[in-house]
Order: C-alpha cells, then structure tokens, then sequence
C-alpha cells in the first residue's frame, strides 16, 4: 500500500522538483542559503536514527564531467522527528531538546551544513533528496 511507504516530502518544493530561490546561494532578497523544510512518513521500525544527504546531481565539475554535488548532510536524526523545519541548518542546538542529537556534516563545499546550491538560470538542475534509516547511530568525527 503506497501510503505506508518510507518517504520524504518538502512541502515548499513543487511537484516538478524546482528548488525555490530562498534555498540558493543566490536567494530570495533577504532570504538565501535556507535548508528547505523537510517531512517524513513510515519510518521503518526498529530505525534508530535517520541519516539525510542532498545532492545536486547536475553540477559540473570543472574538469567537465556532471558528477553529483553534496549540499547536506545530516545524521543522527532521532526516528520520533517528524521531519526538520526551514532554516534548521546550522541552528541545530538552537532547535530545541528534540534536536540535540541532530548533526550536520561537511558537504562538498568543505563546509558543515545546508550550502545552497549555485544554480545557472539557463541550467534545470535536480536535486536528490535520500533519507536513510539506520540501525545504530552515526560517528561523524570532530567538527574543525
């Protein structure tokens, strides 16, 4: 039944997948760089904690090749969330006790948390949005 299946929704995100600018680099006046709100359903059972990765899957690479971008990473999400809210990175101790075990990693620009993306006007780029449901917690390593 496709309403008990593990998925992962963004609420601001329209259906054909489009990224508002207020989650770019180049943002939306005074909002830019916002990690777009995030929600999930049927996280399977026994999931210990939920570990999330975007991806700008149409970024070039300057030595030409498409090879996909890390925007986010985040681990240790408690499975009793029910999904993470706009602007969320970067505040994650500022989010309340719910989140204190949240953690942010570095994306591909060597950066912690949500780095919005730098998308050409020209260029339709798809993002990949994966929430993983894991059976223990995640070791990230010291933050620099």
């Amino acid at each position: 039944m496709a309403s008990e299946e593990f998925r992962l929704v963004s609420p601001k995100i329209s259906n054909e997948g489009k990224l508002p600018r207020k989650y770019t680099e180049e943002g939306q006046g005074a909002q830019k760089n916002l990690s777009p709100p995030l929600e999930w359903y049927n996280i399977p059972q026994g999931t210990k904690s939920l570990a999330l990765v975007v991806q700008d899957i149409d970024a070039p690479e300057p030595s030409d090749p498409i090879v996909p971008w890390v925007v986010w990473v985040v681990a240790n999400i408690p499975p009793t969330l029910k999904g993470l809210p706009e602007g969320f990175s970067g505040k994650e101790g500022e989010a309340g006790e719910d989140y204190a075990s949240v953690q942010e990693g570095y994306n591909d620009s060597k950066l912690p948390g949500w780095r919005g993306p730098k998308v050409p006007h020209s260029d339709a780029h798809r993002f990949e949005f994966k929430l993983y449901a894991l059976d223990d917690l995640v070791h990230l390593g010291n933050k620099i």
